[in-house]
């Protein structure tokens, strides 16, 4: 998955585990990907899947315990974020990587006014006054459609759309070079979502930040990203570009989770979801993580560890049943006609 110039960040055989009642539970292993200035890509996956707890690590925001970084490395313009100390992550965390979170209520103060939480993060980074980081956030507001005379206003004076809103705007006031954004739409009706999808398009468009969207939606990742990795039990399954991945699924999960999606054009009675649920992290199968629900595994699939093969391009799959993936996906469409 390299690329022929430097990535801008790149990650290189992440592990993180917790451990909670004696348990170890695996949530991410062994994940690598890189990304460029200017990207977009999206981690794609079932909750549970591992997603979240990458993209706190890249931003160093893991509690520990429970959380443990097992392993590899994670660069940013070729300093590695996991060697650095807390006091230098402070610097970075909002300049250089912000975050959007999946649920705007946990990342607001409830007794802040939203104005103050959003200066608050421009006065730390910028070396400006209080009254020009005031003036800074309020045209952050209106940047994200909130008038900027509700710089005083609390969050429960706000909508759910208008609370996710602040947090952009939060994300982005201190214009990072790279932005994480974690589901940002999920809790968003269809109309509010594409105003919130637009407004983070414009918004990286005019700073140039790369972007790693996390979401479980495919429709968002076709608007949005430039390459995909899906995530199935803390491992990257399948990676390419948004259009390797959407012309050409291979991995039989990236199959289902398309087969899983309802299709205007087609004329079927209901959907193919995939079988069964995702596996116990504390209690990893012994061969590939996606056999026990996959219906072309067979015994070498069940046995050893499948690692990730390039295919063409870009374009890697964890599978070694994608040679035949046609016939996977000719299958999946007999299930549904």
């Amino acid at each position: 998955m390299e690329k022929s110039r430097a990535p801008f960040i790149e990650v290189k055989n992440l592990k993180v585990h917790y451990t909670s009642e004696g348990r170890v539970i695996h949530a991410v292993n062994d994940v690598s990907f890189s990304l460029n200035k200017g990207e977009t890509l999206g981690l794609v996956g079932e909750t549970g899947a591992g997603k979240t707890t990458i993209a706190k690590s890249v931003l160093r925001i893991l509690p520990q315990p429970p959380a443990e970084v097992e392993g590899g490395e994670i660069f940013l313009e070729g300093k590695d974020l996991l060697k650095l100390s807390e006091d230098e992550m402070r610097k970075i965390r909002g300049r250089k990587i912000a975050m959007i979170f999946q649920d705007p209520m946990t990342a607001l103060n409830p007794v802040m006014r939203v104005g103050k939480q959003i200066a608050e993060g421009i006065a730390l980074h910028e070396k400006i006054s209080a009254k020009e980081a005031e003036e800074k956030a309020k045209k952050m507001l209106e940047m994200v459609g909130i008038p900027a005379s509700r710089y005083r206003d609390y969050p429960h004076q706000f909508s759910g759309g208008m609370k996710q809103r602040v947090v952009i705007a939060m994300a982005l006031s201190c214009s990072p070079d790279l932005l994480l954004a974690d589901e940002p739409t999920t809790a968003l009706d269809v109309t509010i979502q594409a105003q919130v999808l637009d407004i983070i398009k414009n918004l990286q468009k005019e700073f140039e930040t790369s972007m790693i969207m996390i979401t479980h939606d495919l429709g968002i990742v076709a608007e949005v990203c430039d390459n995909v990795a899906v995530i199935y039990a803390g491992e990257v399954v399948e990676y390419g570009s948004r259009e390797e991945i959407f012309d050409n699924p291979l991995h039989p999960y990236t199959i289902g989770l398309f087969g899983s999606l309802p299709d205007i054009n087609s004329d079927v009675e209901r959907l193919s979801p995939i079988a069964g649920m995702p596996p116990d992290a504390a209690n990893l199968p012994a061969g590939c993580a996606f056999s026990p629900r996959c219906p072309y595994a067979d015994e070498k699939c069940k046995s050893a560890p499948v690692g990730l093969e390039r295919m063409e391009g870009t374009h890697c799959c964890r599978c070694i049943h994608s040679r035949s993936a046609d016939k996977i996906k000719a299958k999946a469409a007999e299930k549904v006609c």
